[in-house]
C-alpha cells in the first residue's frame, strides 16, 4: 500500500517547466529515491511535497487521501540546504523546533537525549551552531528532522559535509528508520547510496520521469550480455569466438572472470564451454550498477 502518491504533478516557473506532468508512487515502510541530475525538477517536486509551493496542475495523496495544509505536521524534511540559525545554542535550537513540530517541552528533551547520544553528539548541547562543523551541523538536523517520528520523512542530499564514517552511521540510521515503520523519500547524486537504501526509484530528466520502479528489477531489465562466472581454484577460461574477457581475478581459491557475449550465444551454450574449462560455482547475468544505468538513460535522453 502507497503511503505518498503524486499524480501528473506539473510545475512552470514562467516559459520554464520544471516539472511535466511527474508520478510517483512511495509504498508505506519503504526508501523511494528521487534521482535526476541537476536542474531535472527534483527539488520542486520536493517542495511542492512539502507545500512550499503549489503545482500547477495534479494531485498529491498522503495515507491514501488528498494532502491537507496541516500534514505538513505528519513529514519530516533534511532540505540540501541547511536552515539551523547560526548564533542560537545547539540544544535550544533543537527544543525551539522539537515544539514547533508539536511535541511539549518533556516529550521533546526525552526524545532529544536520545537521539543526540545516539548520534553521539551530546557534548554539542550547549555550543552555538557557527561552532560546528558542516558534518556537525548535518547531524543536528537530521536529528531534529526525525524528532517528531513522521509518518513521510524526506532526505534531500543527506549525506553532503559527511566524512565516510559519519556517512556510514546516517545510512545506517536510515535503515532502522524504516524497520521502525518510516517511509522515506530520499534524493541524491550518489548511486551507490541508491543501490544500498533504495527500494523503489524514478529518474527524472528535463522535467519528465523516464524511468522508474524496483531497483533490483530495473538492473536485471538493465542487464545487457555480461555474466559473471565463478570457478573453484585457478581456472584457465580462455576466450573463443563467442565472447570475450572483460576481467578476470584468482584469490582464495576462487577465480572470477567476467565475460562479455559476441553471438547469439544462448546462457546452456555458456555454461557448458565454462564446465569443460573447471568446476563452476557461481553463473549469474553482470548487473549494471545504477550509476551506469543513470549515466546510459540520461545521454539517451539527451
Amino acid at each position: 500500500m502507497e503511503l505518498f502518491e503524486a499524480k501528473d504533478v506539473t510545475k512552470s516557473f514562467g516559459s520554464v517547466v520544471a516539472l511535466d506532468k511527474v508520478s510517483i508512487s512511495v509504498p508505506k515502510q519503504s526508501i523511494y529515491g528521487l534521482l535526476g541530475p541537476n536542474g531535472a525538477g527534483k527539488t520542486t517536486l520536493i517542495r511542492i511535497i512539502n507545500q512550499i509551493t503549489g503545482p500547477d496542475s495534479g494531485e498529491l495523496f498522503l495515507n491514501g487521501r488528498k494532502l491537507k495544509p496541516d500534514d505538513v505536521a505528519s513529514i519530516g524534511y533534511l532540505p540540501e540546504e541547511r536552515g539551523l540559525y547560526k548564533k542560537m545554542k545547539v540544544g535550544e535550537q533543537a527544543l525551539y523546533f522539537a515544539q514547533l513540530k508539536g511535541l511539549s517541552h518533556a516529550e521533546a528533551m526525552k526524545r532529544l537525549k536520545y537521539w543526540f547520544k545516539k548520534l553521539d553528539i551530546t557534548d554539542w548541547w550547549g555550543k552555538k551552531v557557527e561552532e560546528l562543523s558542516k558534518g556537525m551541523q548535518q547531524k543536528v538536523q537530521f536529528a531534529i528532522t526525525v524528532l517528531h517520528e513522521p509518518d513521510l520523512l524526506i532526505f534531500d542530499e543527506p549525506f553532503t559535509g559527511f566524512d565516510p564514517v559519519n556517512a556510514n552511521i546516517i545510512k545506517n540510521e536510515i535503515l532502522f528508520l524504516r524497520e521502525r515503520g518510516a517511509t522515506i523519500i530520499f534524493s541524491t547524486h550518489n548511486m551507490g547510496s541508491v543501490e544500498e537504501l533504495c527500494d523503489n526509484i524514478t529518474l527524472i530528466n528535463k522535467s519528465k520521469t523516464i524511468l522508474e520502479g524496483k531497483v533490483g528489477e530495473i538492473r536485471r531489465q538493465w542487464a545487457g550480455n555480461e555474466y559473471d562466472i565463478v570457478f573453484e581454484g585457478n581456472t584457465e577460461f580462455n576466450e573463443n569466438g563467442y565472447f570475450k574477457i572483460m576481467n578476470r581475478q584468482t584469490e582464495n581459491n576462487k577465480t572470477s572472470v567476467r565475460i562479455k557475449t559476441l553471438s547469439e550465444m544462448n546462457t546452456n551454450e555458456i555454461l557448458l564451454a565454462a564446465v569443460k574449462a573447471g568446476k563452476v560455482i557461481s553463473f549469474n547475468p553482470a548487473l549494471p550498477s545504477m550509476n551506469e544505468i543513470f549515466i546510459r538513460v540520461v545521454e539517451a535522453q539527451n
